[in-house]
């Protein structure tokens, strides 16, 4: 259940039995008809219901789990002035330095202090010779000269998040009542970012100083990797947290924006939050799988009822997206004209 501070009462995070997130096993995807469209329906009753949950039995190998994990370790412990050699560049590739993102297109808090992490983003390759490379967001991504079995790690792990994403795709079609295959069009050329987060212990954090401040994802899914330590919490639809306590071999997977607009809001875009109160570091792999940036979202039919009009405008999701980016990250302002 939820408890309830007397100082600033703010609904604290507490772990019960009947409050954590459920586990959808995917069976390593060897599922026929009927075990397909089982899946499905868990996962739209928990969508509906949570819009996050963990999943087990993935099929990514649990050895690239603990591989992503110490290539993460190895680039934030080098020196400084090495990971900010890397500065992230207007492509949206490269170190992000702690305290440099505000999240000020939450709708779940009035945030008014930057985010206390440090993270390398890496997005999907766009080589020289495709029409997209100068576009937005369309470039390259930065390596550490000083590790050279990184970029061949975290390589295999974005191969492996993607077939996994592909794959819970068309669950997703199932559970919208769609052909399995319905949404694989909108992913021929797919938005992706892999974030290597690292959050300093913050054992004496006030209420309002978060590693990642109360907010939802702007896209599709995204799928995290977190260590054992513990720190993510998601927001209850009654109001106060839950802790997403680390699950060994799993990972945690929620809705975003994105596709709560794509189903008319029949699916939520659950808040959720990070707050490293422990006396060791934290480290995380989000994944992030969204769809072409040229492509426009437009509310499903499926999920619009009979008679009545979408709630949502069509939307082109480059725009959507850099709407949102420009706004929450320090170096746009500059890259932007600090718009």
């Amino acid at each position: 259940m939820v408890a309830t501070s007397k100082d600033s009462g703010e609904k604290k995070a507490v772990e019960t039995p009947d409050d954590r997130l459920p586990i959808v096993d995917l069976r390593n995807f060897a599922f026929d008809e009927a075990g397909a469209e089982s899946i499905a329906r868990e996962v739209d009753r928990i969508f509906s219901e949570t819009g996050f949950c963990y999943l087990s039995n993935t099929g990514v190998p649990d050895e690239l789990m603990v591989e992503i994990f110490e290539a993460s370790k190895a680039f934030h412990a080098q020196p400084q002035a090495d990971k900010e050699a890397l500065a992230i560049n207007a492509y949206h590739r490269g170190y992000m330095a702690p305290k440099t993102s505000l999240i000020v297109t939450s709708s779940v808090a009035n945030v008014t202090k930057p985010n206390n992490s440090e993270s390398l983003l890496i997005m999907h390759e766009v080589p020289e010779d495709d029409p997209r490379f100068g576009q937005d967001l369309q470039g390259p991504n930065q390596w550490p000269a000083k590790l050279p079995e990184f970029r061949e790690t975290v390589t295999r792990y974005i191969d492996a998040l993607e077939t996994l994403a592909r794959r819970f795709t068309q669950i997703i079609a199932r559970a919208l009542g769609l052909d399995p295959h319905a949404l694989d069009h909108h992913f021929n050329r797919p938005t992706t970012f892999l974030r290597l987060l690292h959050y300093p212990p913050q054992p004496d954090a006030a209420d309002d100083e978060f590693g990642s401040a109360p907010h939802t994802d702007y896209g599709f899914i995204t799928i995290l990797l977190q260590d054992n330590v513990g720190g993510l919490e998601v927001r209850r639809r009654g109001g106060g947290w839950i802790r997403a306590v680390p699950v060994p071999g799993t990972f945690v997977i929620n809705v975003g924006d994105i596709l709560s607009r794509w189903t008319n809001g029949r699916w939520q875009s659950t808040p959720h939050r990070v707050q490293n109160k422990n006396v060791v570091d934290r480290y995380s792999a989000p994944y992030f799988f969204d769809p072409d940036m040229a492509e426009t979202i437009t509310c499903l039919p499926a999920c619009v009822p009979a008679g009545e009009a979408p709630r949502f405008e069509p939307v082109l999701y480059g725009d959507y997206l850099m709407e949102r980016i420009d706004k929450n990250y320090q170096y746009r302002k500059s890259v932007s004209g600090g718009a």
